[in-house]
């Protein structure tokens, strides 16, 4: 009779209930545990728990583990109980209205549901946000956050045609959203997790079969972003237990890491071949494109993306590549709506972001029979790679390989526009302070690309030319008379300024130039508006110019106000609620916030790829390399925006400094420290009326205004110099939580 009963109890068991998915994670986290232990704790995969408390049945647990995980939350309820004031979560508004309404599933679909259910996440500090003073802005009362979709559909398969119930508007060739991230399940069977919580079932049996799913059932892809341009190729995400399902190396060996590929031999590139499809000359890695020659318009390549190799860099998408296909199916749906589907790195992307908007070609008007050529696209790159000046050039370029082997090239040779990295001693007045605080520019390389005439296309050599501060190109002038000591930030104001205290806008370093050197045209603008002369000796010039990077700097900034109005924090708002709302805004939705992180990376590493270096490959000193191929290897471009970047700052420093008498002690990149008495920025900006200083440093969430970056006791950084014996150690680089590593006193 026990052994019925026991029968009994765990039949009931296995129907145990179970709190909404959003309230299963709410306890998991609120106890600090990770996915990891709980999938240890009840002997599942760390899928599997993910899948558990992401909003869909499909992979509801039974049997014993429902037992045990029931038993889990139970337990965790009666420690953390649900808040009964917490607001229910809005509908979604993370995903942009273009995938916001997706198409509801087909007449002959199933829907599962849910249901609605409320997530009441408590709300913590910022991680690595330092002990702030009583001065400091206060944290926010907790806000809803962004409510995670409340049911999924499930489809046999795709439909050719748009579901009946496609919105107006919506493009019905990509009717289930520009991606998907490839699953497989408990069950065994293979989903495909798009956006706004759509689940489809995956016939394909192989990776050739799946590549024709995508092309031909799945809907996936996303518009041109102009005219000229070309459609989004559709994005598939594949699991590490869709790479085991098709026959594919979970991670990649130290080999295959280096290689950046998987042997041209192996087994499922064989499988490619058979099926005449083919990859790019950069193989099968981490983000492979799949493809058959176009044959007119139509197009036939699919994207690939292994997280499990790598292809989700941490430093510009966090922990991404850990979270449930679901969960990452929202987060790479909301970047590709607010900037593109991703083609590869963030750089990659990045690049390719600034094509889209201006292709290289267009079609010609027809001619006498008709007929349509291609032409070159006026305010594109074209499609054809050019040479850079030789001062533009990066060491060991072609262009230099007649130079002696160990020769290092001066600032008369080299165009060097790079970011600050500068510090100065503390004066006697500011030993009296009681505080250091630093304050951080928003976007600020993207805000310095804003408006920005660059260079279209190759450069032309001028001897003596007179200075153009609309002309894009590098100049070779003396700027060492230009003292700031006595400067001009007005029309016709001068004010005098303690130069000593101030970095010099021509150099990273803040030195002030000693002769002639090559400096971008912002730069040399820059001297002029400081009411200097300027006499250049020689100049490399591009007279085919435009605002090339327009449109990429809209679509970006647009992205991060967006994903950053999602996190509770807003453009145009009081200075002392912008304050209040950056606290903790990374923890109010994790997932928006690593969008936040890949929009920042799409800037800096596109910039970077600019001037991209050699990366292996067998390359040797003096040889071309393969990025040298690209119409977007532009170092000149990547000069420019750095120089006005930097410019823009020192600028604000100038004018903060005229107007309070208060001078930076150390600036990194775009990250200014100042030594006052107040532990708030809201304590030392000048602010009358409400109204920020012109051309001086505004609080504000938009490019180019500034957020605060951190609070330390003076005694701190003075302590921290004496301890590495480094008066000039950069404080700026640990301002943000005190935390001192990677020192270098130049010893």
């Amino acid at each position: 009779m026990s052994e019925l009963f026991d029968r009994v109890d765990a039949l009931v068991a296995s129907r145990s209930p179970l709190p909404p998915p959003a309230e299963r994670k709410r306890l998991r986290t609120a106890h600090g545990l990770t996915l990891d232990e709980v999938a240890e704790a009840l002997e599942v995969r760390r899928a599997t728990v993910s899948g558990w408390e992401s909003s869909t049945k499909a992979t509801e647990p039974r049997g014993k583990e429902r037992e045990a995980y029931a038993r889990l939350l139970k337990h965790l309820a009666e420690f953390y109980p649900a808040d009964a004031n917490a607001p229910t979560p809005a509908q979604d508004t993370a995903v942009p209205a273009t995938f916001a309404s997706t198409p509801a599933p087909a007449p002959e679909a199933r829907t599962l549901s849910t249901g609605p259910a409320p997530e009441a996440a408590a709300m913590t500090t910022e991680q690595n946000t330092p002990s702030r003073p009583a001065t400091a802005p206060a944290a926010p009362s907790r806000p809803a956050p962004a409510a995670r979709p409340t049911s999924t559909s499930r489809r046999p398969a795709a439909r050719k045609a748009a579901p009946a119930n496609t919105p107006a508007g919506a493009d019905p060739r990509f009717a289930n959203g520009p991606l998907a991230v490839v699953d497989v399940d408990d069950d065994g069977q293979v989903l495909a997790y798009c956006v706004g919580g759509l689940v489809l079932d995956v016939p394909a049996k192989s990776l050739p079969s799946l590549v024709d799913w995508t092309l031909k059932e799945a809907l996936l892809g996303q518009p041109k972003l102009s005219g000229p341009g070309k459609d989004a190729d559709p994005l598939i995400v594949l699991t590490e237990s869709a790479l085991e399902r098709y026959g594919l190396p979970v991670a990649l060996s130290e080999e295959e890491r280096h290689a950046g590929r998987i042997p041209e031999g192996h087994k499922v590139i064989k499988q490619l071949v058979r099926a005449d499809w083919k990859l790019t000359k950069r193989g099968f890695g981490p983000w492979a494109r799949i493809y058959r020659p176009a044959t007119g318009s139509e197009r036939a390549c699919v994207q690939l993306c292994i997280p499990s190799w790598n292809a989700l860099d941490p430093r510009s998408w966090g922990h991404a590549g850990q979270l449930a296909p679901a969960d990452l199916a929202r987060v790479l749906g909301v970047y590709a709506a607010r900037v593109m589907t991703p083609r590869g790195s963030a750089g990659v992307t990045s690049l390719e972001l600034m094509t889209a908007f201006h292709p290289p070609t267009r079609a010609s008007e027809p001619d006498e029979t008709g007929k349509r050529h291609s032409e070159h696209n006026p305010g594109s790159l074209g499609k054809d790679p050019v040479d850079c000046a030789p001062c533009e050039a990066p060491d060991n370029h072609p262009l230099l390989k007649d130079l002696p082997r160990f020769h290092t090239r001066t600032p008369a040779e080299k165009l060097f526009e790079e970011a600050y990295d500068w510090a100065r001693p503390f004066t006697d007045a500011e030993y009296t302070r009681r505080h250091l605080v630093g304050i951080d520019v928003n976007m600020a390389f993207a805000a310095g690309a804003n408006g920005l005439t660059v260079g279209l296309g190759a450069p032309t050599q001028v001897k003596a030319p007179v200075f153009d501060a609309k002309l894009p190109g590098a100049w070779l002038v003396d700027l060492s008379h230009v003292d700031l000591s006595r400067v001009k930030v007005g029309k016709d104001k001068w004010v005098d300024l303690d130069s000593s205290l101030l970095p010099s806008p021509f150099t990273p370093s803040g030195e002030r130039p000693t002769g002639p050197a090559w400096y971008a045209t912002p730069t040399v603008a820059y001297a002029v508006e400081l009411g200097y002369d300027v006499t250049p000796i020689e100049a490399w010039v591009r007279y085919d110019s435009g605002r090339y990077l327009d449109s990429w700097y809209n679509r970006l900034r647009d992205a991060f106000l967006a994903t950053m109005a999602d996190l509770g924090v807003h453009a145009d708002t009081d200075p002392a609620d912008f304050l209040t709302a950056m606290v903790g805004w990374r923890q109010r939705d994790p997932e928006m916030a690593i969008v936040v992180d890949a929009v920042k990376g799409t800037v800096k590493n596109g910039l970077g790829k600019l001037r991209e270096r050699p990366r292996g490959e067998g390359w040797k000193a003096g040889e071309p390399w393969r990025a040298l191929s690209r119409a977007t290897w532009r170092p000149d471009i990547r000069a420019a925006v750095i120089s006005r970047t930097r410019i823009n700052l020192h600028r604000k420093i100038v004018r903060h400094a005229a107007f309070t008498g208060q001078y930076p002690v150390a600036i990194l990149t775009d990250c200014v420290v100042y030594a006052v008495d107040g532990a708030s920025p809201l304590d030392f900006l000048p602010y009358k009326d409400g109204k920020p200083l012109p051309g001086g440093f505004k609080l504000g969430i938009n490019p180019g205004l500034v957020k605060w970056e951190g609070t330390q006791e003076l005694l701190w950084g003075e302590g921290v110099r004496e301890q590495f014996n480094a008066p000039e150690l950069n404080l700026a680089r640990y301002i943000k939580d005190g935390t001192v590593t990677n020192v270098d006193n130049g010893e």
